[in-house]
């Protein structure tokens, strides 16, 4: 029997004494063939009613026009336990159990229901419950005469209440095919279960698939049930029929079947002596296995016996010895083994069986069995392990179809069952397949996002990818190997911290295979170099992580795509020395953060609204370049603004100077990243750099790059650093750029610097104003950019209630991507939930920005906090959970900017101009450490290019007296004091003090020909 107790049911055990029986609810119909509880009205149970009368079941009715069947589950106090336990010491009743039986007691059967529970309801009398039901007279009648006395004085003044459950549902399995088909698909909401169906549109809604591979062409019809079961298509199942525990090579004969609705076949694995054989077998839903063939209504296949007999030309006798019970679960009817011609197939047993090829003499000479010997010989070990197999065949099918059709199933179940079922090696395997872009050379062909998936079952259509995915769905692939491993080191005790180096040499190999673009060789040697890891679980988790490593380099070229709308063109080249300078904004993340990084960025699709800021009345961010005579890259990047005294400077002078531009911490190798990225020069080439600077420059370049803001500040300043620097070297090569090219190639450049990061930085920085940015699910990736047009005076409002506080804590964003890139790549459900919800948040922010609510404002800013923490949990330090309690009456909305983890805190304000009264309140909160609070003002212009200036236009008379190899001053020099040197091989300026009203400067000059730096 099977019930079900709904979720929200609750049993009070208050005061709870006696016995309790549980009920659920039946129809009078149903209730005639089992037992009824009879209760008053108090809940008290009066009688036990056993295949009454309908009549009698009435009596037993609920409010909701139910009867309580007798369900199984009955709850004793510990009371009343302790009485159970003199049953085993006291005769007759000793003989229920194994001491008794042990001790030479004659065997006694009592039932839990009838004589146990019953000696307690209330309307019977000893008499009546004594003498209830027994045989009339005999041993046996005195013997349970006797037990149920001993029964009614141990027991007898125990209460018995009832648990009767309203919404729950109980079923009696039956020796009935159909009853048994019914059951399995009555409730359409159960789908299907732990399956793989290649056509979805196969199946019918009714139909029902459990623990089976369906590919090609299956048709189920409504009503019918495949369990169990390898096949491939073309074939069809009709209504009411099952079919279970047959394999692929069935199917042909399956298609060729005269299946009518209502046929249960079956393939059993059996057991006999030492031979391990199959044997397949029929019968209809509506035949009764236990009626004799000779009775009303008796029948095989559907079809009365003598009907069938006439057709096949078999004798009672070739299916029953004399004097057996002649009915179907004793005919011998399946053969399995043929004397001369080795096992029976399906179509040679069953198809016969069913009016197909085949003879009765044929079917004569072959061994056969009948249902009850089949069920007496099945293999359970066997059988255990095809049902195994076939579990772990469309776990694999399920996640290829979910790789290669890039749909959210989550597949770390499947990986950790599979590991616990020994089955790692064959998932790697198919990974490896699918990853190298092979599995449409094995003829399963790639999917797309048609497929999906249903509970536990996978289901798809076929559809071929779309071009340029193959990265995308590789480098899910190698992430989800990491999985494998890791699970795979899990179940062997550990391994260590899932995150950590992937550099070991023995790997590298494989990684430039992969940077190459050999795809499939490159997979091949990680598959290659993974077999010597594999023999404790601390080498498995280091092999996970180069995984993830390999998955991050085709990640990486994936994203490179975007270089496709890079787009330049080159013009006249600007005078040598003179400066090309820009200045940006930084950006405040409103809403939509993460959902633009990859892969989530072209997997699901991202959508950020944000705005560029000034902080304090400053922009924070800048770059300058300029042509040099000398044949060098000169690279200097200032630490705390543009006017900073700390400065670091890279000069290269040689091809090898550039090899570590895609190094991160690499001297200067965002500058020199944008070098590279820009076509200044190529570390690839066989020219030496100089030649190449002159050939193409003339020159070398000069490249300046500063930042006001904290490392790890959230507020992009790497992406849109990058984006500035780029546009400095365009400018001073005399390029031409436009703004969405500068974001897709800042996009292109942090992939080649392997920082890896999303779109929204440069897009908030280099795009002025209050913007909308998005990105399709798709490869190539593209961004497309919308700026917000909000009603007047909304930027006003916006701008004095926004403040930015510094928490003090710095965390890097790329110390979070890794995790929520694996997460993502795992597609566990709370992520993929979430990214979905990333992604509404922007656009409902965007509007909440057009329509010029502040209150939406801050309620979407709060969510997209909400979102950060579930994206990257432990995002949020203590000390700034503390600083947003404290902050919370004072705001609209906030949330940590970028990544969270530390950096800058935005505020949305109740009131405008509210900065004194946040820093009234922090300061009164204990424990934050330092802090400081700014004031933001919105930037409606983005990327700044100011005015080139040449040296002889700012110092005319110093660049008339010197050598004509003097460079330049910086531009704009007239308009603020700086103290800045410059060093060239000619000469060297220090400049103290400017008048900008007069025009007058005070330079010291110092000649000299040692090269950079040495004057």
């Amino acid at each position: 029997m099977t019930f079900t107790v709904p979720a929200n049911f609750v049993l009070s055990w208050n005061s709870f004494s006696g016995v309790r029986a549980l009920a659920l609810p039946g129809d009078v119909s149903y209730a005639v063939n089992h037992g009824v509880y009879l209760s008053d009205q108090k809940g008290h149970i009066r009688d036990i009613i056993y295949k009454g009368s309908p009549e009698h079941i009435q009596q037993a009715l609920m409010h909701d026009g139910k009867v309580p069947l007798v369900s199984g589950p009955v709850f004793f106090s510990r009371p009343v336990a302790e009485k159970l336990l003199q049953l085993h010491v006291t005769p007759p009743l000793d003989g229920c159990t194994y001491l008794g039986l042990d001790s030479g007691a004659p065997p006694f059967q009592l039932s839990l229901f009838l004589d146990v529970l019953k000696c307690l309801c209330s309307d019977l009398t000893e008499d009546e419950f004594v003498g209830g039901g027994a045989p009339a007279s005999g041993p046996r009648a005195a013997m349970l005469q006797r037990g149920r006395k001993e029964l009614w004085r141990i027991l007898r003044g125990t209460a018995l209440s009832l648990a009767y459950v309203p919404d729950g549902s109980y079923d009696y399995m039956t020796l009935s095919g159909k009853e048994h088909i019914l059951r399995l698909t009555l409730d359409p909401t159960q789908g299907h279960a732990l399956s793989h169906i290649q056509v979805v549109s196969g199946v019918s809604d009714g139909g029902r698939i459990i623990n089976s591979v369906l590919e090609g062409e299956v048709i189920v019809a409504t009503g019918a049930v495949v369990q169990h079961c390898h096949l491939q298509g073309p074939l069809r199942v009709p209504f009411g029929c099952l079919l279970s525990g047959l394999e692929a090579s069935t199917s042909p004969d399956i298609a060729r079947l005269p299946l009518d609705h209502d046929i249960i076949i079956q393939g059993h694995r059996i057991k006999l002596g030492d031979l391990k054989l199959k044997v397949y077998t029929v019968m209809g839903g509506l035949d009764d296995l236990e009626l004799r063939c000779d009775a009303q209504g008796a029948s095989f296949v559907n079809i009365p016996w003598h009907l069938f007999f006439s057709r096949t030309g078999i004798q009672p006798e070739d299916l029953w010895e004399a004097g057996g019970r002649r009915c179907l679960l004793e005919a011998r009817l399946f053969p399995f083994l043929h004397p001369s011609e080795g096992g029976v197939g399906l179509a040679g047993g069953v198809g016969w069986l069913l009016g197909g090829a085949g003879c009765a003499q044929r079917w004569r000479k072959a061994w056969r069995l009948s249902l009850k010997e089949v069920l007496l010989l099945t293999h359970q070990e066997a059988e255990l392990r095809w049902r195994e197999t076939l579990l772990f065949l469309a776990g694999r099918k399920r996640t290829k179809d979910a790789l290669i059709g890039q749909s959210d199933v989550c597949l770390l179940p499947s990986f950790r069952a599979a590991v616990a079922g020994g089955q790692q090696g064959a998932l790697l395997d198919m990974l490896d397949n699918i990853a190298a872009g092979s599995a449409a050379e094995q003829g399963e062909e790639p999917q797309r996002k048609d497929s999906h998936d249903d509970g536990d079952v996978h289901v798809s259509v076929s559809e071929r990818a779309e071009p340029g995915a193959q990265l995308g769905v590789s480098a899910r692939c190698l992430s989800c190997i990491a999985d494998v491993l890791t699970s795979w080191a899990e179940a062997e005790g550990g391994g260590g911290l899932r995150s950590g180096p992937a550099a070991n040499e023995n790997w590298r190999a494989a990684y430039a295979l992969l940077e190459k673009g050999e795809l499939k060789g490159g997979v091949e040697a990680l598959a290659a170099q993974r077999a010597d890891w594999l023999s404790r679980p601390d080498l498995l988790v280091r092999a996970a992580r180069h995984y993830e490593g390999a998955a991050q380099v085709l990640l990486r070229r994936a994203v490179m795509s975007s270089q496709k709308f890079v787009a330049t063109g080159q013009g006249e080249l600007p005078p040598i020395g003179q400066w090309h300078e820009v200045e940006c904004p930084a950006r405040i993340d409103l809403a939509g953060g993460w959902s633009d990084t990859p892969p989530l960025a072209f997997e699901r699709g991202g959508c950020v609204t944000n705005v560029a800021v000034r902080i304090d009345g400053r922009r924070p961010i800048g770059a300058r370049a300029r042509r040099i005579r000398r044949p060098l890259l000169l690279l200097v990047s200032h630490s705390g603004g543009r006017d900073s005294d700390v400065a670091a400077e890279t000069v290269c002078e040689t091809v090898d100077h550039l090899q570590d531009y895609c190094q991160p911490n690499a001297p200067g190798a965002l500058l020199k990243a944008v070098c590279v990225c820009a076509g200044v020069a190529s570390p690839t080439s066989q020219d030496p750099l100089a030649h190449q600077l002159t050939a193409r420059w003339s020159g070398g370049l000069e490249l300046h790059g500063w930042s006001a803001l904290p490392t790890g500040s959230g507020l992009g300043t790497s992406s849109i650093l990058a984006g500035a620097l780029l546009a400095a070297v365009y400018g001073a090569t005399g390029r031409s750029y436009s703004r969405d090219a500068l974001v897709h190639a800042v996009l292109h450049l942090e992939q080649v610097l392997t920082t890896g990061g999303g779109w929204q930085d440069q897009v908030g920085g280099l795009e002025g104003g209050l913007k909308v940015g998005r990105s399709q699910a798709r490869l190539p990736l593209q961004v497309h950019v919308e700026r917000l047009q909000p009603p007047d005076g909304f930027a006003e409002a916006l701008e004095r209630r926004l403040l930015l506080v510094y928490t003090g804590k710095t965390r890097l964003a790329r110390n979070l991507l890794q995790d929520v890139v694996r997460n993502w790549y795992a597609r566990l459900p709370v992520m993929v939930h979430n990214a979905d919800e990333l992604v509404t948040n922007g656009e409902d922010c965007a509007r909440a920005c057009l329509d010029g609510c502040l209150l939406s404002l801050g309620l979407c800013l709060d969510r997209s906090w909400q979102h950060k923490k579930r994206m990257a949990p432990g995002c949020e330090p203590a000390s700034v959970r503390v600083m947003m309690e404290a902050l919370s009456p004072l705001v609209l909305g906030q949330s940590l900017a970028g990544a969270g983890g530390g950096g800058f805190l935005c505020l949305l304000t109740h009131q405008p101009d509210h900065k004194d009264e946040v820093v009234r309140v922090l300061a009164n909160t204990p424990g934050l450490g330092d802090f400081s609070v700014h004031t933001v003002q919105l930037d409606s212009d983005g990327l700044t290019v100011l005015q080139p200036v040449d040296h002889r236009q700012l110092v005319p008379d110093a660049a008339q007296s010197v050598q004509h190899g003097v460079q330049t001053l910086p531009a704009q020099l007239h308009s603020r004091p700086r103290n800045t040197i410059l060093a060239s091989n000619i000469l060297c300026l220090s400049i103290h003090h400017t008048h900008a009203h007069t025009r007058k400067y005070c330079v010291c000059v110092c000649v000299g020909g040692g090269g950079a730096n040495k004057p």
